[in-house]
């Protein structure tokens, strides 16, 4: 062992050291990635969908600010998907519809394959709620089995909750839903 060999061991800064700490490095990361699966697991204990981007949405309304954990749906497959074949959905929860550009007035929404009663909120680019309609249970098969519900305003996503949620809460249309950033 040569001279510099000693005087690192010696300052703690030999093979031993680094092996310390890449395997404190390695301990952290294992760390991170398990409360990582855990979270996700948790979530979809809740009835979530697995691989859905989640955020906490603030609703401004005149007398208070509501905070509702949301799933968010960016991709076609997954707003056509939705909130289908769900059995229930946590009081505070909902799904963010987000568009890359804003959707004309006959958007419309369906509830095929959908088992409990939603509302739905269709926002404007700056979190504006335009609308609020009401959408009872289909649990049809088909497409044709179900009504669909147009906005009826421009929007450029949409924010389904439990029906009566916006009710409950006093939550009307010209009130603000703080929006993620756009894509």
């Amino acid at each position: 062992m040569g001279c510099h060999e000693r005087a690192r061991r010696a300052a703690g800064a030999g093979p031993a050291a680094g092996n310390r700490k890449r395997s404190g490095v390695v301990r952290v990361l294992a760390s991170l990635v398990m409360l990582a699966g855990l979270s996700t697991t948790a979530f979809a204990g809740d009835g979530g969908t697995p691989g859905l981007e989640r955020s906490r949405l603030v609703i401004d309304s005149d007398e208070r600010r509501h905070v509702l954990n949301v799933e968010i749906a960016r991709e076609p497959r997954e707003r056509s998907r939705g909130l289908m074949g769900r059995e229930t959905l946590p009081a505070e929860a909902g799904m963010l519809f987000v568009y890359p550009r804003e959707q004309p007035p006959q958007g419309a929404f369906w509830m095929r394959n959908t088992l409990i009663p939603l509302a739905i909120a269709f926002l404007g680019g700056d979190g504006e709620i335009r609308a609020i309609n009401h959408m009872p249970p289909c649990p049809g098969e088909r497409a044709g089995d179900c009504p669909s519900y147009p906005a009826g305003v421009a929007f450029r996503a949409a924010l389904e909750v439990n029906d009566g949620y916006f009710a409950a809460r006093n939550i009307e249309v010209g009130d603000r839903v703080d929006l993620p950033p756009w894509p």
